[in-house]
């Protein structure tokens, strides 16, 4: 039987998180561009995000 190999909470890379109040300046949309394509983020007033093209 295999033991599970414990990684030590420093060796993971830690992922960017992001207030997406504050990315839409405390509103409801905010654009993204991503190679030169412009998304728009939307926060619902149920408080879902929705991403579109």
């Amino acid at each position: 039987m295999m033991e599970a190999k414990v990684v030590p909470q420093s060796a993971v890379p830690a992922i960017p998180r992001h207030v997406a109040r504050r990315l839409t300046d405390e509103g409801n949309l905010a654009e993204i561009e991503l190679d030169g394509q412009v998304y728009t983020l939307r926060i619902t007033k149920a408080g879902k995000l929705i991403l579109t093209k």
